[in-house]
């Protein structure tokens, strides 16, 4: 896996410049466009942002909400076909109890005034993660946005409420017969029921993490095994449309392998071909 940060004005100069000479001695190497491509935000920073400004956290969550809603429309036109969003980890329920709250509510009352506009756009959306230490409400909103936008076929959209991929890989083991080892499908298709996730998603090939850290947190581990990752310091509630364009277009030059080597005409530039690849 590459990763990439925020370099300096001169480290990126040269970074293009070195580009544009590969490219220009290799046209085959010219990246194209990627299609029907999986992306994974990590959506950090919120109330980091909101302390810079000296306001309650709470108002870095309800800025983070307009962000959302900007990447949603944005993704489709990027060739984005599934787009999984983090947005409370089954660790924050160690926050204070003023913010969950907050959090819980601003997740119902999104997912309701959303719902509508899923429709209207072919937006599937899906919560994925635990339901039962939900709050009531929730669970019933997230309930009837799954089925009244099931048919969606656009985008799959899936945020990921009370989540933990160590919590979910635990309870996929603990579910396989004891007779061997299953295959890789069989397992995704237990790890897909054991996060309450409709099953044949494909591999996340795309990881964006906002707000400075450089880290998994708990996130997609097994769907991640083989995705780009790319990290920002920008706060999530400041991520524009224009930053999800230009994470795209970074994927877009990276050269994927999973294990083997380049095809003759680079195939496997910036999107995946091949689907549950193992190897370093």
């Amino acid at each position: 896996m590459i990763t990439s940060t925020l370099m300096s004005t001169d480290e990126r100069s040269r970074e293009r410049t070195q580009r544009q000479i590969t490219e220009d001695a290799d046209p085959v190497c010219r990246a194209q466009p990627p299609q029907d491509f999986h992306v994974a935000i990590i959506m950090d920073g919120n109330g980091r942002w909101a302390q810079r400004r000296r306001r309650p956290r709470r108002a870095g969550h309800v800025a983070g909400a307009a962000a959302v809603r900007r990447t949603v429309e944005a993704a489709p036109g990027l060739g984005i076909t599934t787009l999984t969003l983090y947005a409370f980890s089954a660790d924050n329920w160690r926050r204070p109890r003023a913010e969950v709250d907050h959090l819980m509510r601003l997740f119902q009352s999104h997912l309701r005034s959303e719902c509508a506009n899923c429709v209207d756009n072919g937006v599937r959306l899906s919560v994925i993660g635990r339901r039962d230490r939900l709050p009531g409400g929730l669970g019933d909103a997230i309930e009837a946005v799954e089925l009244r936008t099931r048919q969606g076929t656009h985008l799959h959209l899936r945020i990921a409420i009370d989540y933990s991929a160590r919590d979910a890989l635990m309870t996929a083991a603990a579910s396989m017969p004891a007779s061997g080892p299953p295959s890789p499908d069989t397992f995704s298709t237990a790890l897909a029921r054991a996060m309450n996730a409709p099953p044949g998603t494909r591999d996340v090939d795309l990881l964006i993490r906002t707000g400075g850290e450089r880290r998994l947190s708990d996130f997609l581990l097994w769907e991640s095994a083989y995705a780009e990752l790319l990290f920002t310091h920008k706060a999530w509630p400041d991520f524009t449309a224009q930053d999800l364009e230009s994470a795209v277009r970074e994927f877009s030059t990276r050269h994927r392998r999973f294990g083997g080597l380049p095809s003759p005409n680079h195939a496997g530039l910036g999107q995946s071909q091949v689907k549950g690849g193992r190897g370093p």
